[in-house]
C-alpha cells in the first residue's frame, strides 16, 4: 500500500486531498494544528468506508517540534501499517488573510514566514529520509503569487507563496537522482475556511468572486485535491519541477 502524508487537512482542499488518495487505496496520515476533532473525523470517515487513515498534530509555526513529529510519522507508520517510509508528502497546511502593505507588522510577516515558507521547507527536508524513492512531493501554492494576479492586501501572504513556487524546481532538481518527483499547485480563488471562514460569513462573496473566474464559479477544494491526487500517481510520472495553476481560468 501506498501512504501519503498530508498536512493541514482536517478541512478544505487537505481534507479533499486525503479523502480522495483514500477513495484510491492509499493509506493517509492528516495533520491538523488545533482542529483535533475535524482531523479524527476525517480518519473515521476515511475508515467508515475501508480505507486506512490516521491523524497527527503538527504546527509549521514551531520548526523546533519537527523533529519530534518527524519520530511520531514513523511510530504511526510503523504501528498502523507496519512500514518505515512514506511514498508521498502533500504540504498543503497554511494561513490566509490580507493585509495592507502600509500596515502590516513585522510579526504578521515573520507569522506568513514561518508558516507558508520556513515551516514547509524545514519539514519536508525532515522527511526526506522517511520518503521513498520514487516518491513524490506537492506543495500547494497559491495563484495570488503568480504574474499578473495581484491582489491589494496580499503582498506578504502572496511572497512566501512565491518562495514555495521558487523551491519547487531547485527540490526537482536536487532530489531527481532518487526519482523523488515534486510539483506545486497554486489554487486560484477556492472555498476553503481560510481568511478566517470568510465563505461561511458572507456567503453571497463566492457568486461575487465565480464572475471572475471563466469556468463560471470559485473553486472547490475537491478540485485542487483530484490535481494532488493526479500528481502523486504514476500518471504524472512525468511532471516534476512544475507550478501548475488549479483557478478554472481565474482572471482570464
Amino acid at each position: 500500500m501506498k501512504i501519503a502524508l498530508i498536512t493541514g487537512a482536517s478541512a478544505g482542499i487537505g481534507q479533499a486531498t486525503a479523502l480522495e488518495l483514500a477513495h484510491q487505496g492509499v493509506g493517509v496520515i492528516v495533520t491538523y494544528r488545533s482542529h483535533r476533532a475535524e482531523g479524527e473525523e476525517i480518519v473515521a470517515q476515511i475508515e467508515s468506508v475501508g480505507g486506512s487513515a490516521a491523524a497527527l498534530p503538527l504546527d509549521l509555526d514551531d520548526t523546533s517540534s519537527l523533529d519530534s513529529f518527524a519520530s511520531a510519522v514513523l511510530d504511526v507508520l510503523r504501528e498502523k501499517w507496519d512500514a518505515t517510509r512514506l511514498d508521498y508528502l502533500v504540504n498543503n497546511a497554511g494561513a490566509g488573510g490580507g493585509a495592507l502593505f502600509a500596515e502590516i507588522t513585522e510579526e504578521h510577516f515573520d507569522w506568513y514566514y514561518r508558516v507558508l515558507f520556513k515551516g514547509p521547507y524545514f519539514l519536508t527536508q525532515k522527511l526526506l529520509p522517511v520518503l521513498n524513492d520514487g516518491g513524490a512531493i506537492v506543495n500547494t501554492g497559491s495563484s495570488s503569487a503568480l504574474p499578473n494576479r495581484v491582489t491589494a492586501g496580499y503582498s506578504a501572504y502572496a511572497a512566501a507563496k512565491a518562495a514555495i513556487h521558487a523551491v519547487t524546481p531547485y527540490w526537482a532538481k536536487e532530489l531527481a537522482g532518487r526519482r523523488i518527483r515534486v510539483n506545486t499547485v497554486a489554487p486560484g480563488t477556492t472555498r476553503t475556511r481560510i481568511g478566517d471562514d470568510a465563505f461561511s460569513r458572507s456567503p453571497e462573496l463566492a457568486a461575487t468572486l465565480g464572475e471572475g473566474v471563466a469556468l463560471g464559479r470559485i473553486g472547490e477544494p475537491e478540485d485542487a485535491g483530484r490535481v494532488i491526487a493526479f500528481l502523486v500517481s504514476d500518471a504524472a510520472a512525468w511532471i516534476t519541477g512544475q507550478v501548475i495553476e488549479v483557478s478554472g481560468g481565474e482572471g482570464l
